[in-house]
């Protein structure tokens, strides 16, 4: 078995005898024939989907250009607009001094901006890698826009890494930007050029930025809250009884009567109102500017019936709670998708060492454990047992798996996720439900 190409070995070679290596693996590979050595796992994982997708690596696979107006619209709609500046200020130099170019691209991996090296720019213009570009790992296979999307981690790809043959001449370096309100994916920012243009520091200074933006992003989002919380005051203060003010992700600006919360998960569509609150329980809703004044009407956590997990895309996962006096949705990190498909998968429940180990394939990490599952409950409420943690038992749960075992999480790094067997119920056995293909249904412990 051919050894593993290491990044690290990687970067330290002179760039001309990397793409070289990188060729000859890319030839083996695609022909089934013996490689002197096997891709890295995020690239072999990539070459895989790019089959599965019927991508052919001797075809230029580019798409329709979104129009000026689509474009435009996507870029207004975009949070990473108000951080651009930013990303301009910071990496403008690098692009000018490497012979490169800066790109940022939204969740869907659309180029929504693009700029840099004039003759760079002429180039990925040649390579169809232009404003309102699909640039997906979908539409043009292995690349550094599309694959830290798919992985939601950062990700160089160098030469012949690449699984389309045009797009061996680049090198990438790619980075994903999360919107540290609610954890959604944003976009990813990219440094891209000739392939012996880039420092191997790179991915670490894109990986660097992509942080600050998200820091620029959860600074914004203080000062709104900031401004909420001045408006709610008066109001709070007329309030009898438990209430809390809320900007529209469900962060807490103002509470009265009731113990201090960072957060509230709000349903999808929330509007004024009754509303079950799955940490409130039946509450009043009255709009604010830019927020929510959240009364508390009674205690009480309704009877859900039924629990959803859909992670049949690779990148939104959420999970549906039906039942008791209302349905409700939530977006979900990546982490906690982990964490509620391996609770799902295994009814009878894992303690946080045996999480750990599902996870991390460490079992002495159990406080990161613990903290990201008093997250969860804070969403999901008494739906969440602990010791060991697990779903309630009187409580039906279901998973939406994608059709293609490589789509299921493929950010993770999961031990139990990456396992052939990821899949499976408690008893081993793989089922679908009855609401769409690859759902598996579990029922009870």
């Amino acid at each position: 078995m051919p050894s593993t190409i290491e990044g690290a070995r990687l970067a330290a070679m002179d760039p001309e005898r990397a793409a070289r290596l990188l060729r000859e693996v890319h030839e083996a590979t695609l022909r089934g024939g013996p490689a002197q050595a096997a891709p890295r796992p995020v690239i072999g994982e990539s070459w895989t989907r790019a089959v599965r997708d019927g991508i052919d690596p001797e075809r230029d696979c580019r798409g329709e250009l979104l129009s000026g107006e689509q474009l435009a619209d996507r870029r207004r709609r975009s949070p990473l607009g108000r951080v651009l500046p930013l990303l301009r200020e910071v990496l403008g130099p690098v692009t000018g001094e490497s012979r490169s170019i800066l790109t940022v691209c939204d969740a869907e991996g659309r180029v929504l901006w693009r700029e840099g090296h004039p003759s760079v720019l002429r180039q990925a213009d040649l390579l169809g890698c232009a404003p309102g570009a699909d640039w997906s790992e979908a539409a043009v296979a292995t690349n550094g826009v599309g694959t830290p999307l798919v992985v939601r981690r950062p990700v160089r790809v160098h030469s012949a890494e690449h699984y389309v043959r045009a797009q061996h001449p680049w090198t990438c370096a790619g980075a994903p930007v999360s919107d540290p309100r609610n954890g959604r994916l944003l976009g990813a920012v990219v440094v891209s050029g000739p392939y012996g243009t880039q420092h191997p520091a790179t991915l670490a200074l894109v990986s660097s930025v992509a942080k600050l933006a998200e820091s620029g992003l959860r600074e914004e989002h203080l000062t709104g809250l900031g401004r909420l919380r001045s408006a709610a005051a008066p109001v709070l203060a007329r309030v009898g009884g438990r209430a809390l003010a809320v900007d529209r992700d469900g962060w807490t600006a103002g509470v009265v009567g009731m113990a201090p919360v960072d957060r509230v998960a709000l349903p999808r569509g929330l509007g004024q109102g009754r509303a079950w609150l799955p940490s409130l329980g039946d509450c009043l809703v009255e709009p604010l500017p830019d927020g929510w004044l959240i009364r508390v009407a009674e205690p009480g956590d309704p009877a859900a019936t039924r629990v959803r997990l859909d992670l049949s895309e690779p990148r939104r996962w959420q999970v549906t709670v039906f039942g008791g006096s209302g349905d409700w949705t939530h977006e979900l990190t990546p982490r906690h998708a982990e964490l509620l498909y391996l609770l799902a998968v295994h009814r009878p429940g894992r303690s946080a060492g045996e999480l750990a180990r599902a996870v991390f394939g460490d079992g002495g990490r159990t406080v990161t454990v613990r903290a990201e599952v008093s997250r969860m409950r804070r969403y999901l409420g008494g739906l969440l047992h602990h010791r060991p943690y697990r779903f309630r038992e009187d409580v039906a749960v279901e998973v939406v798996l994608p059709e293609r075992r490589c789509d299921l999480l493929p950010h993770s790094t999961a031990p139990e996720v990456r396992s052939p067997g990821a899949g499976r119920g408690a008893d081993g056995a793989a089922g679908r439900g009855s609401d769409g293909p690859g759902a598996l249904r579990t029922l009870g412990p």
